[in-house]
């Protein structure tokens, strides 16, 4: 027993030297036989518990994750760390399990705060994630996964005292970027700020530059590459401008060689320009919606100026409505600057403030007309005092409803209202049809001395042409059948209005009211040479019901009769006339061409010519054209189609302008029912209760008064006069064919400009 303890103090005392023990154990067992067997394993187990608890130590002092320059290592777990975006997050994960079999371990937090893309600015949701794994080859899948997800990875020390010192340096850098970052915002903010200051001079200036090297590429370069050549309309009137401008802007770049202008002749038809400024520029942007004008037509703006305010206020006479427009119109006028500086998008007030001048003087047109009218919210003023009297007694004015004042009696005072319609015809019950009758002849007469002028202006278009000749075969026909049918029922209308009167019933009853004939019949009658009609044979006493002997003569004047039928045949010789006049006279007296040749490009010096004779062949092509001559039968068809359109229209155009006495008597009938059938309903009571009604009541009577009456019945009546002016009134003498002078403006470039934006 003492040599079995003595070698196991041995044994204890010398660990290290574990085979030659195991080697003793071994012979102790073979001499000793069975009996030491039982204490060998006792040994052994002793061994291995102390094995075990050395190699246990060891693992504690061992890191799990080597550091990679161990070869030891590669048995131990390595890792990746960095950031992927958080949408591919799960993708990202599923890919990691599945490469790996489930052998990666991945741990992964959201960032709260996003990220800015450094490239395009945008703001990023990423992912923080860590995957562990063990083995050169799972590392290399991992980073194949993390490189085909787009993955950012960052280097991470193996040693904690490591990464400490890294967290360290990237908080530095940090700091450091983030000064750098605010410096360069600060500086990038001061710089944008002087450039948003200098931004809108810096675009006129870049548009003024391209404007300018725009009209330059369209010039011509001479033969010595040293001048440029550019052909151009320029307006007569600026010649002395243009001239002085080129001979600043070479003394202002110091050039040696003057820059000098020559005028061009060519066959060409130049351009229309039409100077306007603020007052005229509606006006003409009204005749322009209909053609431009050709170069020396007759412009209809300027006439247009009175005309259509005029025939506007026609239909639209009333004296309140008039003063609406005329203040509106004032407003826009006056604050003009102000309201120009807005530049506003709204395209309904853009065309108000275009029309502005417009509108101002269809205001104080409707104000003069309703004046004529006696016409104020479809009530009448007394200015002057009426001109009839009623001088029934107070028995006979109280048992009737309706009275009758005879003019041919005390009722009248024999003197006419000084202005306009005497007032008493308000409350008079023929009020319609005496201001139907009045109106009505009004239209007419303005429409046919309005179709009248246009044909006078056709003379001036045709000395411009050089066709003179044309004033004799269409000008001169035309006036006359006009003239001798329209304009004689004028005269009609105004003799009726002299010769026949109601104070003559009993001085003069072949002049007084039942002896007055009727205008339209009597033109009927003219016009189909019939027999004309007996005034007052209609009636049972064949005349005036005093006299019953009384016969009414059927014409107004002696010889009217023959001075009738002398027309009607001047206006139906007239007829063939223009319809064969002209044809005729372009077949026999006109059989030539017109070979008006143009220089090519004027004589620009002798020492300079145009690069490949460009420009020098653009006026030959036009000026070498020949007018080809129209075959006789186009030369009649043409005419007839013109005759049969003048003599139709002059009878449809006279009609169409009752327009003018059908809208004013709606305007008038339209403000009359507001009044009666709407204000009057505040009138009908008292106190306090009656006030509120009233303030409502009106409320309702203005919005409808603005809103139909000046509004609506406006719009209506520009239309109307728009149509008598382009239908009726130019087509007696403009064409409209021509097309607009477009010059170089940098006001016009820039507004152009801002549009597009």
């Amino acid at each position: 027993m003492s040599f079995v303890l003595t070698f196991c103090t041995v044994a204890l005392d010398v660990l290290g030297q574990r085979t030659l023990c195991l080697l003793c154990l071994l012979t102790f067992v073979t001499r000793f036989g069975s009996l030491l067997f039982l204490l060998c394993r006792l040994v052994l187990c002793f061994l291995q518990s102390v094995c075990f608890q050395q190699q246990e130590g060891d693992s504690v002092n061992r890191a799990l994750i080597g550091s990679g320059d161990d070869p030891a290592s590669r048995t131990q777990l390595g890792f990746v760390a960095g950031v992927v975006p958080r949408e591919r997050v799960f993708a990202f994960e599923r890919m990691l399990w599945r490469i790996s079999r489930g052998n990666v371990l991945l741990r992964r937090a959201d960032i709260e705060e996003p990220l800015n893309d450094p490239a395009t600015g945008n703001l990023l949701q990423k992912t923080v994630f860590v995957a562990f794994y063990q083995g050169e080859e799972l590392k290399a899948r991992v980073k194949k996964v993390c490189t085909g997800f787009h993955a950012t990875l960052y280097p991470s020390p193996a040693t904690s005292q490591g990464r400490l010192n890294m967290v360290q340096e990237v908080k530095t850098r940090l700091e450091d970027l983030t000064l750098v970052l605010n410096q360069t915002a600060d500086h990038r903010q001061r710089v944008l700020l002087t450039v948003a200051k200098e931004l809108p001079t810096w675009t006129v200036m870049v548009r003024k530059m391209k404007a300018i090297y725009h009209t330059m590429n369209c010039f011509n370069m001479d033969v010595t590459k040293k001048c440029l050549i550019g052909e151009c309309w320029v307006a007569s009137h600026d010649l002395n401008l243009i001239h002085q401008a080129l001979a600043d802007g070479g003394k202002a770049v110091g050039s040696t060689i003057p820059s000098f202008l020559n005028v061009i002749k060519t066959s060409e038809e130049p351009p229309t320009y039409n100077r306007t400024n603020n007052f005229t520029q509606g006006f003409q942007n009204l005749i322009d919606a209909y053609g431009i004008a050709s170069y020396g037509e007759v412009n209809p703006a300027l006439y247009t100026i009175i005309t259509f305010p005029f025939l506007f206020a026609v239909m639209f006479g009333d004296l309140g409505h008039g003063f609406i427009l005329t203040v509106f119109a004032a407003w826009m006028v006056i604050c003009e600057k102000k309201l120009m500086k807005k530049k506003s998008t709204n395209e309904i007030w853009n065309i108000f403030f275009g029309g502005r001048y417009i509108i101002l003087l269809m205001g104080l047109f409707s104000m003069y007309t309703g004046l004529v009218y006696n016409d104020i919210f479809s009530k009448s003023i007394n200015i002057f005092g009426s001109s009839w009297r009623q001088n029934y007694n107070r028995s006979t004015v109280l048992n009737n409803t309706m009275l009758t004042l005879d003019p041919s009696s005390a009722d009248y005072i024999k003197k006419p209202y000084p202005f306009g319609i005497d007032p008493v015809w308000q409350l008079a019950s023929n009020k319609i049809m005496f201001l139907n009758t009045y109106k009505m002849k009004l239209s007419i007469i303005i429409g046919v001395i309005h179709m009248i002028f246009g044909v006078f202006l056709s003379v001036p278009n045709h000395l411009h042409k050089g066709e003179g000749i044309y004033i004799l075969l269409e000008f001169l026909p035309q006036l006359v059948f006009l003239l001798a049918l329209f304009f004689y029922l004028v005269l009609l209308m105004f003799l009726k209005f002299f010769l026949y009167s109601g104070e003559n019933d009993q001085t003069n009853p072949l002049h007084g009211i039942h002896c007055a004939p009727q205008i339209l019949i009597m033109f009927i009658n003219m016009v189909l040479v019939k027999p004309p009609t007996v005034p007052g044979a209609d009636d049972n006493n064949g005349g005036d019901k005093s006299n019953n002997t009384l016969v009414c003569d059927p014409f107004m004047y002696s010889g009217q009769d023959a001075v009738q039928k002398t027309l009607v045949g001047v206006a139906l010789f007239c007829i063939p006339f223009m319809l064969f006049a002209k044809p005729l006279y372009l077949i026999y007296f006109k059989n030539k061409k017109l070979d008006h040749k143009a220089g090519s490009n004027g004589d620009v010096g002798s020492e300079m010519q145009v690069l490949n004779g460009a420009a020098a062949g653009a006026f030959d092509e036009g000026s070498g054209e020949e007018h080809e001559e129209e075959p006789a039968s186009e030369l009649f068809i043409h005419q007839v189609i013109h005759t049969i359109e003048y003599v139709l229209s002059t009878v449809s155009h006279t009609a169409s302008y009752l327009r003018l006495w059908a809208l004013s008597l709606a305007h008038s009938q339209l403000s009359d029912v507001l009044w009666n059938r709407v204000l009057t309903l505040g009138f009908g009571y008292g106190d306090y209760f009656g006030g509120v009604v009233l303030y409502i009541i009106f409320a309702v009577w203005a919005f409808f008064t603005i809103a139909i009456l000046v509004l609506m019945e406006g719009l209506s009546a520009f239309l109307h006069t728009l149509r008598l002016h382009w239908v009726e009134f130019m087509s007696k003498f403009y064409v409209g064919l021509g097309h607009s002078f477009q010059p170089f403006s940098f006001k016009n470039i820039m507004e152009e400009s801002e549009e597009t934006e």
